[in-house]
């Protein structure tokens, strides 16, 4: 039987399955207000390893180990979305789990999930479920360019590829390897926005404003809050965001990915049912972060404010910073308004996400500049050259 939905206190012990950058900052905020924190994690001394009372180390399909792990803890949350289902199952029959596996399970496929939206009458590109080449030959008929995405997986621009004419259609079904995919129509935007929300176990819903971010080779790049955007948008893009979570009964934090087209509509792209890349400027910038937020949802309390202290920036900090040896971090330090975060990973890797630096200013378009400034003063002389990852 599953333990009682009662709000949980702090004192108590969250289970977090995922030992990434993500889950470590949601274990930094659990522990600040007092929990304790377990993290089921294939591998050892993993970010969120580093900071957790224990680290379980076991794989996801150890069905024995899972079910040992939710037994010592009150309530379980997830840091990303490619766990498998019957992960969540098993552990679902000894502790509450947010989001749920009918959440994840939504999400980890972009058929259902655009299915779920286009249900719920919200805004998505016009897309075709693609099984066979003859589907999107068929498919292409009916509009290009368009986006060929795995139907599953695939992340940071990976697991898609570009059709702009009909003489691509042959080599971009072969290029993706797949036997399920979508085909969805190439939305002409004028910027990606995102807005992160949070839904407890009693149906309260918070809302940040939406972020505007900014993708280098297909990895986000930089994030700036407030994102710029009219009143009618950013009130808009918050009524989606509370829409999908009304329609999945998620608990916990969301973050919903819009393009924001030249016409001024808003397009859904996709969800992610956890604390998200672009809200990582919330721990600096805003009353509540989203891990904060996260920790508050799943355990039944009170949501916290949403407001914005100050103007803010964000970019990602990438392996390739350490292409010519150990960063300098003083000289990025030296600059009074950045705020450094790194992750504890061993291994830089070129494309892999290290840290992330928050700047704050008085406008987001400066901050940026002041964020974009500390990363460049990173870059340092002398080393060897790191290996390529994919992680």
């Amino acid at each position: 039987m599953n333990k009682s939905e009662a709000v949980i206190l702090p004192g108590a012990t969250i289970g977090i399955f995922g030992s990434g950058q993500l889950g470590r900052m949601t274990a930094i905020a659990a522990k600040q207000m007092g929990y304790r924190v377990h993290v089921f994690s294939p591998s050892h001394d993993s970010p969120a390893g580093q900071v957790a009372d224990l680290e379980i180390q076991a794989p996801y399909d150890d069905v024995e180990a899972i079910e040992r792990f939710a037994k010592q803890v009150s309530v379980i949350t997830l840091e990303f979305e490619n766990i498998p289902v019957d992960t969540l199952r098993a552990a679902a029959k000894h502790a509450p789990v947010h989001p749920s596996d009918h959440v994840l399970g939504t999400a980890q496929n972009r058929i259902r999930e655009k299915s779920v939206l286009k249900e719920a009458g919200l805004p998505v590109a016009n897309s075709h479920p693609i099984r066979s080449l003859e589907d999107l030959k068929t498919a292409s008929q009916e509009f290009l360019p368009g986006v060929l995405k795995t139907a599953n997986g695939g992340y940071d621009g990976k697991g898609q590829v570009i059709v702009k004419a009909a003489d691509e259609v042959d080599s971009a079904w072969a290029q993706l390897d797949t036997d399920e995919a979508i085909f969805e129509e190439f939305v002409d935007f004028d910027c990606e926005i995102s807005v992160v929300a949070a839904r407890n176990t009693n149906g309260m819903i918070a809302c940040y404003d939406p972020v505007r971010n900014v993708h280098r080779n297909h990895i986000l790049d930089v994030s700036l809050s407030p994102a710029g955007m009219t009143s009618k948008l950013v009130a808009d893009a918050k009524e989606m965001a509370s829409t999908v979570m009304e329609e999945l009964k998620v608990i916990g934090v969301i973050c919903i990915e819009f393009f924001v087209t030249r016409d001024g509509q808003l397009v859904i792209n996709e969800i992610a049912p956890r604390p998200h890349n672009s809200g990582h400027l919330t721990i600096d910038s805003h009353l509540t972060s989203q891990f904060e937020q996260q920790v508050r949802a799943v355990c039944g309390l009170e949501l916290g404010s949403t407001e914005q202290i100050k103007p803010a920036a964000m970019v990602n900090l990438l392996g390739d910073c350490w292409a010519d040896g150990e960063p300098k971090w003083d000289s990025a330090l030296g600059i009074p308004n950045i705020k450094l975060h790194l992750y504890g990973k061993d291994v830089p890797a070129i494309g892999r996400k290290m840290g992330h630096i928050t700047a704050l200013a008085d406008s987001p378009e400066q901050a940026a500049e002041d964020a974009k400034a500390a990363r460049s003063l990173l870059e340092a002389k002398l080393s060897q050259p790191i290996s390529s990852s994919n992680s």
